[in-house]
């Protein structure tokens, strides 16, 4: 096989994964807070300012680069026609850094190829691909940089990516800090342009962020720290990190706290990461970094009760790498070890992720977006407010001002938060006045129904039972199997 050759074989895996994940689009399973960041993106496209609500700033979005990446896509296609190009653009984005990962960890083209493919088709993968958020972007950053700045050397990448990375979420500092660190150890050297390109980094979001929101930090960081921050003793920390770990650190989630399947993954995935060290090959420098980073971020985001699953996607992939190098360099018995891999593992994976993304943009794109364009189309006045958690889907679609219930989109939130937590919605609600209120409980029961009672009517039930039904008998099995949604009620203030 000559060079030329081998080096298409790759880039044909590339192509033939994301030919193949764009079947998932048609689910339309689309992340919540991914509308957060393409509202925050069209804000910008209307208002010249990064924010949410008209001119006020404010970094609702947790990723800066991003915002930028979905406002240029807005701009060129059109706020009707861009979230197809940019989801295919994030699954491109992410596949060429699985590509990059291959070349620095497997030699034969083949094995590169099947390496794309088999980690394109898991379900962290699918969902960085087509779900909307920025680990697209990331993934291909971050890879890019181990490739281009640690692989082939190059100054300008040691530069440039980590300031694009930190840039791209401020908690990639952990990323850059265990390659930093391994690096340390591997070459007892200090590689300076490194040094360098991470202050650079994050010398430039900070500074951002102080310039142009007055804060050192996106507003989201500081909204969920404020409305999810519990005082619980060493034992209840140690037993939430217990009954979490299993299905957040694990592909495949499970009713109940234990998920024997997650463990018996992640003991193989130890088991297969020792046994390619122990081969003492050059590579062995980029499975440290990889398996560290993804322990360690894994284990720092859940001791502090970071629940939200798109954390936990990378780290997911970076740890099963060693499994999928394991699987495919076997001398002995090749095909059988691929075809039980397959068989056991991929296959399942992939129909649990295809039920999941059916049954999920079900719920998302025919259930929640629906209220958002309800309102679209009850409501004119897109000046008038609405009180709701959480702020994607809902606000998108019906293009209402918005204040959420843990205060990403809107500070006044936080403040009320502040001064009394376990009554700042009732209080919110009195002082703000919002048009709208959407609730997942029966506003006119319990100790605040007076004041709701004769101030709002409700307008609306939505409810998740009245989308379980599809004309595919298949899809609707699929509906009923895992029914996905919150019911909701619509209320509307009385006027005065």
């Amino acid at each position: 096989m000559t060079d030329t050759e081998s080096k298409k074989i790759p880039l044909l895996a590339v192509g033939i994964t994301v030919l193949f994940k764009l079947l998932f689009l048609l689910t339309h399973y689309i992340q919540e807070d991914a509308f957060i960041t393409w509202r925050v993106a069209q804000n910008l496209l209307d208002y010249g300012v990064i924010g949410f609500n008209g001119d006020t700033k404010i970094s609702a979005s947790t990723t800066h680069l991003y915002v930028f990446v979905s406002w240029f896509f807005n701009l060129v296609f059109g706020k009707e026609n861009f979230t197809e190009p940019l989801l295919i653009f994030n699954s491109v984005l992410f596949t060429l850094g699985s590509l990059l990962l291959s070349h620095l960890l497997l030699k034969n083209a083949w094995h590169k190829a099947l390496f794309i493919f088999l980690i394109g088709i898991l379900p962290p993968a699918i969902k960085i691909s087509i779900l909307g958020m920025e680990y697209g972007l990331l993934f291909f950053l971050e890879m890019a940089l181990l490739y281009y700045g640690f692989h082939k050397k190059k100054k300008w990448a040691l530069l440039v990516f980590p300031v694009l990375i930190i840039f791209t979420r401020i908690d990639t500092v952990i990323f850059l800090g265990i390659i930093f660190v391994t690096d340390l150890l591997w070459t007892r050297k200090l590689r300076w342009g490194y040094v360098l390109g991470g202050i650079l980094g994050l010398t430039a979001t900070l500074a951002f962020n102080w310039l142009y929101f007055g804060e050192m930090v996106n507003n989201t960081i500081t909204a969920k720290k404020l409305a999810y921050d519990h005082h619980f003793t060493f034992a209840q920390n140690l037993n939430i990190f217990a009954s979490n770990f299993g299905n957040f650190c694990g592909m495949l989630k499970l009713p109940g706290d234990f998920n024997p399947v997650t463990i018996v993954i992640l003991l193989f995935e130890i088991l297969c990461f020792v046994y390619l060290i122990r081969q003492k090959q050059q590579r062995n420098y980029f499975l440290w970094i990889i398996f560290i980073f993804g322990w360690v971020k894994q284990v720092i985001f859940l001791s502090q009760k970071s629940f939200f699953d798109w954390y936990y996607w990378v780290p997911q992939l970076l740890l099963f790498v060693p499994v999928l190098v394991f699987i495919l360099e076997q001398r002995v018995k090749k095909i059988l070890w691929l075809s039980l891999f397959i068989a056991v593992y991929s296959i399942p994976m992939l129909a649990f992720q295809t039920i999941h993304c059916i049954a999920t943009g079900n719920g998302e794109w025919n259930y929640r977006r629906t209220i958002g364009l309800f309102l679209n189309g009850y409501e004119n006045d897109k000046n008038q407010w609405i009180f709701l958690e959480p702020a994607g889907y809902v606000p998108y679609f019906s293009g209402l001002k918005t204040i959420d219930e843990v205060g990403l989109v809107d500070k006044g939130v936080q403040e009320e938060i502040k001064k009394d937590k376990n009554h700042f919605r009732i209080n919110t609600v009195k002082n703000r006045k919002p048009k709208y209120l959407l609730s997942y409980r029966d506003l006119f029961t319990g100790e605040e129904a007076a004041y709701y009672h004769a101030h709002y009517r409700l307008l609306k039930e939505f409810r998740v039972r009245e989308h379980l039904n599809s004309n595919n008998k298949i899809l609707e099995k699929i509906y009923m199997l895992k029914p996905s949604g919150t019911d909701y009620n619509l209320y509307e203030r009385i006027p005065e």
